[in-house]
């Protein structure tokens, strides 16, 4: 590192479970965020201010007056703008040492697979369960550990996915795929923007825990938040062994690989 990182870094530096080894781990590490609306936001600018040396993001779609209530990577300049490209210039302007790759597309099949294979981490800030099952299944497959966040009305949650820990439950798990059951989105009921904030700064705080080695995550382990009255409970989740994704064909492909 050089004098201006050492000094960008400093307050990062001086944990004694960081030092300088660890920040140096942060710059050679990657992390797919798929999502930038409200959850990514604090994400990615927690997880480029922190000085990951790459970031890849992963939203299909464009910054709308609606967005700006609770998505802080876009403001009302760049409406009608992509917003990975919104958040990219947002970063950089940030932190300029800061690689970042903009995709402006739903990944999906050996596109998302691809993506999940050159990243440390995944941080999942979608907001709907067609894409969260598919990452789900990806980093299975590939062996990828997933933080995984949601917030709608005042109630929020995180979690930490890691196939590959030896009783690591995956998405499926804990959630079912069901056709008959409605998604509910925060465009139909509602959302508090602070909640936002506070649910994607934890999943920063996971995702640099993971890339550091430090710490307990959230490894099989829910948290649940009530931001109306501000209390949390934890909820332990156990590997479902009829899953069909993390004791099925996904994670016996991935042994074959």
């Amino acid at each position: 590192m050089n004098d201006q990182q050492l000094l960008r870094y400093s307050r990062q530096i001086l944990l004694p479970q960081i030092d300088i080894e660890g920040q140096q781990k942060l710059l050679d590490s990657r992390v797919l965020v798929v999502g930038v609306g409200g959850l990514g936001s604090p994400i990615a600018l927690y997880l480029a201010g922190a000085g990951v040396g790459r970031l890849t993001l992963v939203d299909p779609d464009e910054v709308e007056l609606s967005n700006l209530q609770r998505q802080i990577l876009h403001d009302g300049n760049v409406i009608g703008l992509p917003k990975v490209e919104s958040a990219r210039r947002r970063l950089q302007a940030l932190n300029p040492e800061v690689e970042v790759r903009a995709i402006a597309a739903r990944l999906e099949g050996k596109g998302l697979e691809a993506a999940v294979a050159q990243a440390d981490v995944i941080v999942d800030g979608s907001d709907n369960f067609a894409t969260r099952f598919a990452l789900n299944i990806a980093c299975v497959r590939i062996g990828r550990p997933l933080v995984s966040g949601a917030a709608i009305r005042m109630e929020g949650q995180v979690a930490v996915f890691d196939s590959r820990q030896p009783d690591g439950a995956c998405y499926h798990c804990l959630f079912r795929e069901d056709e008959k059951s409605e998604e509910e989105s925060c465009s139909q009921t509602g959302v508090l923007a602070p909640l936002l904030g506070i649910i994607g700064s934890v999943q920063a705080m996971e995702a640099l825990k993971l890339l550091l080695g430090i710490g307990q995550s959230l490894h099989n382990r829910l948290l649940l938040l009530d931001g109306l009255n501000m209390r949390w409970r934890e909820i332990r989740i156990h590997q479902d062994p009829q899953c069909p994704i993390c004791n099925g064909p996904q994670k016996k492909w991935r042994a074959l690989a």
